[in-house]
């Protein structure tokens, strides 16, 4: 029996009120959506889900797959980086499904069939102002972890692909085209009611045995018509969360909100139509508690941005940057000799006096011992704000740059930037947490991602 044994979902803090775009670009908006920070893209919002389905896990994971239409990189992986920074060890094979839609319902498959995975979709939603993908896209990521030991076992699949052009976009560019609306009606409809058949067909099970559905596709028209074929109990849970469409992310979103709702015994349904369309069924077991397994209940309370903002983080509309000397990329070599420092937040416990070095050294910082050290993980580590100022000279994209010093719980002090703080007074002895962001992208196009902190839930204890 395989199936998914922990999952969870990771929504940025960030929330855009539509009102604000239809304020700018004209038309009608209503409700938020989540949108990713400026120090955020797929990668790190796929590292955040995937630490948190494995949390407590991971030791029987054989690979790892990621999914996303914005990848950070061409060629180079992007799968690697969110295994380094999950904590994964080097024997977890780590593979990149990215630049189409069906890469989120490839990528389950992928990890069904491998038997021992972790599948991670994750993706930023966004396109030229005034556009539908901005305003009715949801920057999210979710990972599902596959076992033998499932909070839902798999009880069927099936898959169908279709060659025909209703959406695409051309690599680096912004807009998303799409053909006229009722020729994606006319395609995807049709494909959806089979895949229905065929899976629960294959399943020996009629539609209204099934207590969840998740229906997900990127052509608004053609889910409305889909979901006409079920009950509305049966979309509830997908429709109580009001996200948006997640992209590559959207159908193991959309699966993490039906298994949250469901009960031991219930049937989850989940459908993707992008280029042909892929169905699952799950039976939920009676190792799932009912609740919010996803984290999504116990996620931080959304901040607003203002459209400026919004459009500054994607590029959209460059500001004037600090005057600094251009941001010097990472070096290949010395991120590579500190790489579990820099992607697994890897202190240096002194064997002498227990003092955690952060970053480690070769020379203790309280007792000058020089052998000795362990190394310790420092991910799940809360904090405390020491001391802390604002930089108006930073490189960040985000001006002032809330720069901390940082005591660890239990030892330990490290200086960085505290994110997700945007118009958020702060305070000596506030509790933070680490987590993995963006610190600069260089003019080489090299990434730099560093372990920030943002502030603490106090759940997460």
């Amino acid at each position: 029996m395989v199936g998914i044994e922990s999952y969870a979902v990771y929504l940025p803090v960030p929330r855009l009120d539509r009102a604000d775009v239809a304020r700018v670009v004209g038309g009608r908006g209503k409700g938020t959506r989540p949108v990713a920070s400026y120090d955020e893209d797929a990668t790190t919002m796929g590292v955040a889900a995937a630490r948190a389905a494995l949390h407590g896990a991971g030791a029987g994971v054989d690979s790892l797959w990621f999914a996303t239409t914005r990848p950070a990189y061409l060629e180079k992986s992007n799968a690697a980086t969110v295994a380094a920074a999950s904590g994964l060890a080097a024997e977890v094979a780590a593979y990149d499904v990215s630049g189409a839609l069906r890469g989120g319902a490839g990528a389950l498959r992928a990890g069904l069939a491998a038997g021992a995975a972790v599948v991670v979709a994750s993706d930023v939603r966004y396109g030229l102002p005034g556009s539908a993908d901005e305003a009715e896209g949801a920057d999210a990521a979710a990972a599902l972890l596959v076992g033998p030991d499932p909070v839902a076992e798999l009880v069927g699949t099936a898959s169908l692909t279709s060659e025909f052009l209703d959406r695409w976009r051309i690599p680096g560019d912004v807009r998303t085209r799409t053909w006229e609306e009722r020729f994606g009606v006319e395609e995807y409809v049709p494909l959806v009611e089979r895949i229905v058949d065929d899976v629960l067909g294959r399943c020996e099970l009629k539609r209204e045995q099934v207590d969840h559905v998740v229906i997900s596709t990127p052509h608004a028209r053609a889910r409305a018509a889909a979901r006409r074929g079920f009950e509305a109990a049966q979309l509830a849970a997908i429709d109580a969360a009001a996200l948006g469409y997640a992209g590559a992310a959207d159908l193991a979103v959309g699966l993490a909100l039906a298994l949250d709702a469901a009960a031991p015994g219930d049937l989850v349904l989940a459908v993707s139509a992008t280029d042909g369309a892929d169905a699952f069924v799950f039976r939920v077991t009676e190792k799932h508690v009912t609740g919010g397994r996803s984290g999504l209940a116990a996620a931080p309370a959304g901040q607003p941005v203002s459209y400026g903002d919004f459009l500054n983080w994607r590029g959209l509309l460059p500001r004037e940057p600090a005057r600094r000397p251009d941001i010097k990329p990472p070096v290949p070599p010395a991120a590579r000799r500190t790489a579990s420092w820099k992607f697994g937040f890897v202190a240096a416990r002194c064997g002498s006096c227990g003092y955690r070095n952060l970053p480690p050294r070769q020379v203790c910082l309280r007792c000058s011992a020089t052998e000795g050290f362990e190394p310790v993980s420092m991910v799940d580590v809360p904090g405390r704000i020491a001391t802390f100022t604002d930089d108006w000279l930073s490189e960040s994209v985000q001006l002032p740059a809330r720069v901390v010093a940082v005591d660890f719980d239990g030892g330990g002090r490290f200086e960085c930037e505290m994110t997700d703080v945007v118009g958020r007074e702060l305070a000596i002895g506030d509790r933070v947490s680490p987590t993995f962001r963006l610190a600069s992208v260089a003019g080489n196009g090299v990434r730099n991602y560093v372990w920030k902190v943002r502030p603490h839930l106090e759940e997460e204890d």
